[in-house]
C-alpha cells in the first residue's frame, strides 16, 4: 500500500527555531516601522524646505517660466535667422 500522507507533514520545528524566526520577524517589523518613520520624517523636512525656498523667491515660479520660455524662443528665431542669412551670404560669395 501507498501512503497519502505528504514526507513534510511528518516534520516538525524545533522550539529554538521558531523562537528564532519569531525574532527575526519582531526585528524586521521593528525595522519597517523606523524606516517608515524616517521616510516620513525625511519627506516633512524637504516639503517644508522647497515652500520656504519658493517663498524666498522674488518672482513666482510662473514668471520665472513665462520669462525663460520667451527666452528660449528669441533665442530660437535668433539661432534660424542667422543660420538662414549664413546660408545667403555663403552661397552668394560662391
Amino acid at each position: 500500500m501507498t501512503s497519502t500522507r505528504s514526507p513534510m507533514t511528518g516534520m516538525q520545528v524545533s522550539s529554538g527555531n521558531s523562537k528564532a524566526m519569531v525574532v527575526g520577524m519582531a526585528l524586521v517589523a521593528t525595522g519597517g516601522l523606523i524606516s517608515i518613520c524616517g521616510m516620513g520624517i525625511s519627506g516633512t523636512a524637504m516639503v517644508r524646505a522647497i515652500r520656504r525656498w519658493l517663498i524666498a523667491q522674488q518672482e513666482p515660479p510662473s514668471a520665472v517660466v513665462k520669462r525663460k520660455l520667451a527666452q528660449a524662443k528669441a533665442a530660437t528665431q535668433a539661432g534660424a535667422s542667422a543660420w538662414q542669412n549664413g546660408m545667403a551670404t555663403t552661397s552668394r560669395s560662391r
